[in-house]
Parts: structure tokens; C-alpha cells; sequence
């Protein structure tokens, strides 16, 4: 009799153990599945992201586009306080010389002759009212920074050169036109405005439209995929009925 109720009982806790080890099974193997819907789920993820139209064939986020670091953070609002104190700063300096007129030669005379002053007054007192003279700290240039800097505008004037270079040859009719519609609005906007002020202008549209495209980067690149489409028809268009009809000048350069 002992042996009959043995058997049932060995038999309930191998059940136990089966149960315990097709639910693990069940459990990893859903987990599985799980990781494999995570998977393809951010694999399609990644590649709607890819199909979606970015202006100017941008890739990278707007941050990175602007080189990173903090002059991006500065230029894209990362710090409120800094970015409108440089942007209040600007504003000071064109009300100064635009609206109230003010001139920069006479401007840095007047802040020369208060800071000397300042100084001078407070060196001489201070051995009066037992204090310790002012600390004035001496302000040097750095040669890797001046060099840095004559580096990358060397680099830009001889880009600048290049791309010059290429349009003269008449290779580029499409480069050319964007060259001469640019100059043209250029010299429109010299003409309506002063150089400060067209200085200011560019400055504050730099400063703003970068943050603003970020905040608003999907509707504003959907409008341009659209804009540049119209512009595509209306290119070939005119290719078609002008621009095929010109003569262009040699494709390559003869060879010696």
C-alpha cells in the first residue's frame, strides 16, 4: 500500500517540474519574440526616418549640422539667458550706431577715456582709504588662436576662389544662375539698407531661424520636399525651352 501511494505522489511532483519548465520555455521563448518585435520594429523605425525628406539632404540633427559644442548650443537657445544677452547685445549696438547715430572711432574713445579714468582714480585712492589697488588683468592674444582663425579664413577665400574659378568656365549653368540670383539680392538689399544694418539683419536670421527649423524641422521639411518638387518641374521646364539652347563651353580641358 505504501508503494501504490508513493507512485502518485512522485508522479504529481514530476508534473510540477514539467509545468515548471515548459512555462520558463513558454516565458524565454515569448521573451524572444518579444525582442525580435522590439527589433524590427526600430528597424522599421529607422528606416521611415530615413525616407523622410530633409532640406538640403541634411542626415545629421541641426546640432550636429552646426558643428556641436557650445556655439551651436548658443546659436539654437540651449541656454535662454546667454543667447537672449547676446542677441540684446547685438540690438544695443545697432540702435547705438543706427538709430542714435553714434560712431564706433568715437564710441571706443569714450570707453577708453572712462575705464582709464575709472582706474587712475582708484589706483591713486586706494593708498588713501587703505585698500588694495586694482588687479588689472593683462590680456594677451593667443598665437594658436590667431593662427586658427587666419587658417580657416584663408580657407574660405580660396573656397571662395575656386567655386568662382568654376563658374567662370561655364560647366556649372545651374551653379552659375544660384550665384547670380544671390549677388542680385544682395545688392538689392544694399541698396534699401546700410551695411550695419544689413549686418544686423543677417545676424538676427541666423540667430532665430535655426531654432525655429529645429522646433518645427517635420512640417517645415515637408513643405520644402513640396517647394522643391515645383521648382524641379519649373527648372526642367526652362532647361527644356531656354537653357538646352545655349551653347556651353568645352567639358574638359585639353590635355598637353
Amino acid at each position: 500500500m505504501a508503494e501504490h501511494k508513493e507512485e502518485p505522489v512522485m508522479e504529481s511532483v514530476m508534473d510540477k517540474i514539467s509545468d515548471k519548465f515548459h512555462g520558463g520555455d513558454s516565458s524565454s521563448s515569448s521573451d524572444s519574440d518579444d525582442e525580435k518585435k522590439g527589433s524590427s520594429s526600430a528597424s522599421a523605425a529607422e528606416a521611415m526616418k530615413a525616407k523622410i525628406y530633409r532640406l538640403f539632404g541634411r542626415e545629421r540633427p541641426v546640432h550636429s549640422v552646426l558643428g556641436g559644442g557650445k556655439p551651436a548650443d548658443l546659436v539654437l537657445w540651449r541656454n535662454k539667458k546667454i543667447s537672449g544677452g547676446v542677441l540684446a547685445g547685438a540690438t544695443a549696438i545697432w540702435l547705438l550706431f543706427e538709430v542714435m547715430e553714434y560712431h564706433l572711432l568715437t564710441l571706443v574713445c569714450h570707453c577708453l577715456i572712462l575705464s582709464l579714468a575709472i582706474l587712475f582714480l582708484w589706483s591713486n585712492a586706494s593708498t588713501f582709504i587703505n585698500k588694495s589697488p586694482p588687479n588689472i588683468p593683462e590680456v594677451k592674444i593667443p598665437e594658436d588662436v590667431a593662427v586658427n582663425v587666419a587658417l580657416q579664413l584663408r580657407y574660405e577665400i580660396n573656397r571662395g576662389f575656386v567655386t568662382l574659378r568654376e563658374i567662370g568656365h561655364g560647366r556649372d549653368l545651374k551653379k552659375f544662375l544660384i550665384v547670380v540670383a544671390g549677388l542680385w539680392l544682395l545688392s538689392v538689399l544694399g541698396s534699401c539698407c546700410n551695411f550695419l544694418t544689413l549686418f544686423y539683419i543677417v545676424f538676427v536670421v541666423l540667430y532665430t531661424v535655426p531654432v525655429l527649423y529645429e522646433k518645427y524641422e517635420d512640417k517645415v521639411d515637408a513643405f520644402g520636399e513640396k517647394a522643391m518638387i515645383e521648382l524641379k518641374k519649373y527648372y526642367a521646364i526652362f532647361d527644356e525651352k531656354c537653357l538646352s539652347k545655349i551653347p556651353k563651353g568645352p567639358l574638359k580641358d585639353k590635355k598637353h
